[in-house]
């Protein structure tokens, strides 16, 4: 995790300095910044690898800042949030964050998601003996260039979207229950992951999908999980 640059995002100076002790603590780089106006400043200057990002903060919010961040980067986002409601976890993920921990958090449960999402980050096209390039019937994945083409077109995904992608695409034709995906791809047990994977597959759909409603490629099984068709 050494020279990976953190880029920390709240408006509370306490948190923001009580985040950067805990992972320098890591190896890691902390860059700070108090709301999301200077976040997208700092994400210019410098090359960030992960970012921690608050919901509630003044002039820009953390989930009108994750929508302008996804417009650029994919680079992994774990939303803070200081209500446990389902509607502000789901709303971030929706937008195009990773992950979330709500406030007060637990130090070793932000470092664990944090070490997570960089390991899954930085490891992107790193597989040796696997196969490199998968194509279903137009769906393309470039495992060395770690896109996802439809139709010879570049979609964008997030780290997240990336590893559900790859993982049904390598298993074409299994289906895999909601556990087992959150499992596999966010690497820790699954508790009440339901929302988390839906949401995630529901942005997936609406990428590589002509038509989300009535999609070619990820399909539903009911009543046990997804699969990417063959």
């Amino acid at each position: 995790m050494k020279n990976h640059v953190v880029l920390v995002v709240d408006d509370e100076e306490e948190i923001r300095d009580a985040i950067e002790i805990y992972l320098k603590n890591e190896g890691l780089t902390i860059i700070k910044a108090k709301d999301g106006i200077e976040a997208i400043e700092k994400l210019t200057e410098n090359d960030v690898h992960l970012i921690i990002l608050d919901i509630m903060m003044p002039r820009l919010d953390g989930i009108s800042t994750t929508f302008k961040i996804r417009e650029q980067k994919n680079i992994p986002i774990i939303i803070l949030s200081a209500k446990s409601e389902d509607t502000d976890k789901i709303l971030g993920l929706q937008v195009g964050a990773d992950d979330y921990v709500t406030k007060p958090f637990n130090p070793l449960e932000l470092i664990a998601r944090v070490k997570s999402q960089l390991r899954r980050y930085v490891s992107l096209g790193t597989y040796e003996g696997v196969q490199r390039v998968i194509e279903l019937n137009g769906l393309t994945l470039d495992e060395a260039a770690k896109e996802v083409r439809v139709n010879g077109e570049v979609v964008k995904l997030t780290p997240i979207e990336y590893k559900i992608v790859e993982l049904l695409m390598r298993n074409a034709g299994r289906v895999f229950s909601i556990v087992e995906i959150y499992e596999r791809v966010w690497n820790e047990p699954c508790y009440n992951a339901e929302n988390t994977v839906a949401v995630h597959i529901r942005k997936i759909r609406e990428k590589i999908e002509i038509d989300p409603k009535n999609p070619r490629y990820l399909k539903v099984v009911w009543g046990i999980g997804y699969k990417m068709e063959k």
